[in-house]
């Protein structure tokens, strides 16, 4: 379960139990919001009930971004610092620019 896991660059970030999971947790509940919106447009329900759920899974999305960003600056950023790989610094840069659009 700790074990490192493949991302789309290659890296790998092994994570405490906890961090785990947090994380694995706050998706399982966004999945079932996305499941029940779902259920709404199938079942024909008023617009505004479904723009009031989904405007709740954007603040989940956006949570789970807060605590994952949190999780690698204070862990990935600060490690590579001390390491002297100051590269991660613009990698962190590039990707706050990625969340910020």
């Amino acid at each position: 379960m700790n074990e490192e896991r493949e991302c789309c660059n290659n890296k790998t970030k092994e994570r405490s139990e906890q961090e785990y999971k947090d994380l694995l947790h706050r998706l399982n509940r966004i999945e079932g919001q996305v499941r029940g919106i779902k259920r709404m447009v199938e079942h024909d329900a008023y617009c505004t009930d479904i723009l009031v759920q989904v405007a709740a899974v954007n603040a989940a999305l956006n949570s789970f971004n807060r605590v994952l960003l949190s999780n690698h600056i204070k862990t990935c950023v600060i490690q590579d610092i001390k390491e002297g790989r100051e590269e991660t610094v613009e990698e962190l840069l590039a990707t706050l620019q990625k969340l910020m659009k």
